[in-house]
């Protein structure tokens, strides 16, 4: 019959619970990432305790202008010497995360 579909198994069910607990787990865990982006944004401040991906965002959100001014000086100096000096600066970034 087009339209209907097959009732599932108990194993099948099961299955499809976990998918769905899952599913909801995932939802509620964006939101709280969202909320909590939302409030360390209107806070005016980066928190330490964030991902660095997360300060760094928040740190551009707050400061437009000095992320426009780096930019601007990595458009000046060219791609070559750009990622000469981010092979000089990561590792002493991990380095300092480390220890």
């Amino acid at each position: 019959m087009p339209g209907t579909t097959p009732t599932p198994t108990p194993a099948q069910q099961q299955v499809l619970d976990r998918i769905h607990a899952q599913r909801e787990r995932l939802v509620k865990r964006r939101q709280a990432m969202r909320q909590a982006r939302a409030a360390a944004a209107t806070q005016g401040r980066v928190d330490p305790n964030d991902p660095l991906l997360t300060r760094l965002l928040t740190f551009a959100r707050l400061h437009p202008l000095a992320l426009g001014a780096v930019a601007g000086i990595a458009a000046l100096a060219g791609p070559n010497r750009v990622l000469r000096w981010v092979g000089v600066v990561l590792p002493a970034i991990a380095r300092m995360r480390r220890g």
